[in-house]
């Protein structure tokens, strides 16, 4: 069994990186999660943009990883006012193993000045924090020298704090995505039947509360991949457990855990090496064209960035 102390590499029980994907199909959700009021302020008709091309070309450090056991996913977003202005929200979730350098706050502080001076606009700041130090909890940035001083806060949210039974009660949706993740870090370590027993909860959780098919969608893809079984065949049991309650087949599974399997074992990377774009590009074709999975989906599970996932899109396209 992998030891839950690194359970947040890539190797590891524990993938962080479907945070990105998730927070598209919940983001809605996500924000009235965090600000209720927010409904009376954006206008969610005209949904979100999502400028992670952005957030590369301004920080392109952050992108070639963090500190040893730590990994930062980073969500730039573009919401839209009911007065027809325009707003940004910043959305850092750091999922960690232990505090690493512990700059989280400095970072959050550096994003803003340098955002802001581009957008020109007001940024709200979320840091979600799914590590299992209880003592870590920067929730802002101060530095001065003589006389003058800059303080920077933003949002802070402890997974570790929240209380189960609340999250259960909880109607909105993007309760189910950190249900699973406080589950990931009260439970970790258990068994695969176990672990299987915690899903197959965490999908009623999920069936118990109303939200569109494209948003139940992301989160099954979460509380399925968010931890994963030491025996792959797991996800097969547990998919046709689940297909027998919808009544629906479970061939997609099938096809889904093998190209899991084989980008695994290809060693995809972000970015390709040189004489691996090929097998990337075939891997991608098959999440696009067998899965049907979104950009940014399709990018999460190969390991490639969402440029390379539109490229082969495009191609796709062309070959029609």
């Amino acid at each position: 069994m992998a030891d839950p102390e690194n359970s947040i590499k890539t190797n590891g029980r524990q993938d962080d990186r479907l945070w990105k994907a998730v927070l598209e199909h919940v983001f809605r959700h996500f924000l009235l999660f965090f600000f209720p009021a927010s409904k009376d302020l954006f206008d969610f008709r005209r949904g979100f943009v999502y400028l992670d091309k952005e957030m590369d070309e301004l920080f392109p450090e952050h992108r070639q990883g963090g500190n040893k056991g730590v990994r930062y996913v980073d969500k730039l977003v573009k919401v839209f006012l009911k007065d027809g202005g325009e707003r940004f929200i910043l959305t850092h979730v750091e999922v960690q193993s232990q505090k690493g350098k512990g700059d989280l706050a400095r970072r959050m502080a550096d994003y803003y000045i340098k955002l802001r001076e581009k957008y020109k606009v007001p940024i709200t700041a979320v840091a979600i924090l799914g590590d299992g130090n209880k003592n870590y909890r920067p929730s802002g940035y101060e530095e001065g020298l003589l006389g003058t001083k800059l303080t920077y806060e933003f949002t802070s949210y402890k997974i570790l704090d929240q209380d189960e039974a609340a999250l259960r009660a909880d109607r909105n949706p993007f309760s189910v995505v950190v249900l699973t993740a406080l589950m990931a870090i009260r439970r970790k370590g258990v068994d695969d039947d176990t672990l299987r027993g915690i899903k197959r909860d965490l999908y009623f959780e999920m069936k118990g509360r109303k939200m569109p098919k494209h948003t139940r969608a992301g989160i099954y893809d979460f509380l399925k991949y968010y931890v994963s079984f030491v025996d792959p065949n797991q996800f097969i049991i547990f998919e046709s457990e689940t297909s027998e309650i919808e009544g629906r087949s479970t061939e997609a599974m099938g096809t889904t855990e093998y190209l899991l399997d084989k980008a695994e074992k290809q060693g995809i990377q972000k970015g390709m090496e040189k004489g691996e774009e090929t097998k990337s590009y075939k891997v991608v074709a098959n999440l696009i064209q067998q899965l049907g999975l979104d950009d940014q989906a399709a990018a999460g599970v190969a390991e490639v960035s969402t440029d390379f996932v539109q490229k082969v899109r495009l191609a796709l396209q062309k070959k029609k």
